[in-house]
């Protein structure tokens, strides 16, 4: 079977495109997945600055992990409940 050049420059100019598109959304996903971390940092150093805006949910999920704490403490110094 004969070969003609143009089958291999019609060839490598696929590669390069194939291999610039699968490049291109892969640096666009990750600069994507970059801005949304930086969100979520954003967020919980928002969230951190202001203890004052806790939901009734997660102050009786830390007073109930204080309280086990307190249990563990006087069970390790030999106390019982």
């Amino acid at each position: 079977m004969e070969q003609y050049p143009n089958f291999y420059i019609i060839i490598g100019i696929f590669a390069v495109l194939m291999v610039s598109i699968v490049s291109a959304l892969g640096l666009h996903g990750w600069r994507d997945w970059i801005a949304l971390k930086h969100a979520e940092l954003d967020k919980m150093r928002r969230g951190s600055d202001t203890p004052s805006e806790l939901s009734a949910t997660s102050r009786i999920e830390v007073a109930d992990l204080k309280e086990r704490v307190k249990r563990l403490e006087a069970i390790a110094a030999g106390i019982d409940i």
